[in-house]
């Protein structure tokens, strides 16, 4: 039998949520019911769909639950999290607000599917730059654990939302004339995004962090089940439309040598690994770019990996991934194929 879904906002994550359920023939009644703040007729997944406002009436009969919707104080998921238990839906929740709550397992099926357990009706998906990273350190933290990681993200301006990619593409053709006096909306990014890199994502809070640094902290730390593990990260938008990128040092209790940690990366699942001799006396490597092509649009590509010479047991990596599908979308719907194959989510 196909299950009742509703998915709860129409963004960018939202629409790809639609999209990966379609792709990837999720067992629900086509289409999936989908709500936001409005009613409207929009375009998923490549066919017209109605947008219904989201009121209570849009949980009932629903099987599992996508929330998709905007975080913050007024997430779709405080609002509307009881009234989805209440209809007795499982939820998964691609927002900030319950990620580190205490009986809300944060899971990312390649890393700690084991996490969920029959009493998991609801759960959270992780910050989109945590993802990528922690799919590819996770095999490193089995095999030699990790006790430090530093972190700079190269994060594309789609991890803002929709507004993000328009004003980096309304930016350019005046920036290309003169990169003076760029207008910008300060209500999308502090300063002008094309041509430009920005060490600043979400809000600054009292240590001069930002909240999307602190997130990366405390969300590996929760997934790796590891609380003393040291993590600092810079985040940092850069003017690319999609596809995050990062930076990582990492170092291990274990001496762990870059050959090692191929042949780990080779294995894992959910990485591609792009880094061999090319031929040419360089090395291949990914971009934001490679995430076009089909066959990598959903891992999270490694390369760059290479021992570190400022330690002793260290190493340094490159991550790339798609940041709305992996780091967001397909990843709230990896969890919800989870409870399918362990029979948790029935109609």
């Amino acid at each position: 039998m196909a299950l009742n879904v509703t998915v709860v906002g129409v963004g960018l994550v939202g629409e790809a949520i639609v999209s990966c359920l379609k792709e990837r023939k999720f067992p629900c009644n086509w289409p999936p019911r989908v709500a936001a703040t409005r009613e409207r007729p929009e375009t998923l997944a490549g066919e017209k769909m109605l947008v219904e406002e989201t009121t209570a009436a849009v949980f009932e009969g629903a099987d599992l639950v996508l929330f998709a919707g905007q975080e913050g104080a007024k997430g779709a998921s405080v609002t509307w999290r009881k009234t989805a238990e209440e209809a007795g839906a499982w939820s998964i929740d691609n927002g900030r607000d319950f990620r580190l709550a205490e009986d809300v397992p944060l899971v990312i099926p390649e890393v700690n599917a084991d996490a969920i357990t029959p009493k998991s009706r609801f759960i959270a998906s992780p910050n989109c730059s945590t993802i990528q990273l922690v799919v590819a350190l996770a095999p490193l933290h089995r095999a030699a654990r990790i006790t430090r990681i530093r972190a700079a993200t190269y994060q594309a301006t789609s991890g803002w939302g929709m507004k993000g990619p328009q004003e980096l593409r309304r930016q350019v053709p005046k920036a290309l004339q003169s990169l003076e006096n760029i207008e910008f909306d300060p209500s999308v990014f502090a300063r002008p995004i094309a041509f430009n890199c920005l060490p600043h994502i979400d809000v600054f809070l009292d240590d001069d962090y930002t909240r999307e640094e602190w997130k990366m902290v405390h969300e590996t730390r929760k997934i790796l089940s590891d609380a003393s593990i040291r993590v600092s990260a810079t985040a940092v938008r850069v003017p690319v439309l999609n596809g995050h990128s990062e930076a990582v040092w990492i170092e291990t209790e274990k001496k762990l040598s870059a050959d090692a940690a191929r042949d780990l990366l080779r294995q894992a699942p959910g990485v591609v690994l792009m880094d061999e001799p090319d031929g040419q006396g360089r090395r291949t490597y990914p971009t934001a770019l490679d995430l076009l092509k089909p066959e990598y649009r959903d891992k999270t590509l490694v390369g760059r990996i290479r021992e570190d010479t400022s330690c002793d047991r260290g190493l340094a990596l490159w991550i790339v991934a798609d940041n709305i599908r992996k780091g967001a979308a397909l990843n709230v719907v990896q969890i919800a194929e989870v409870l399918l194959e362990r029979d948790l989510l029935n109609p």
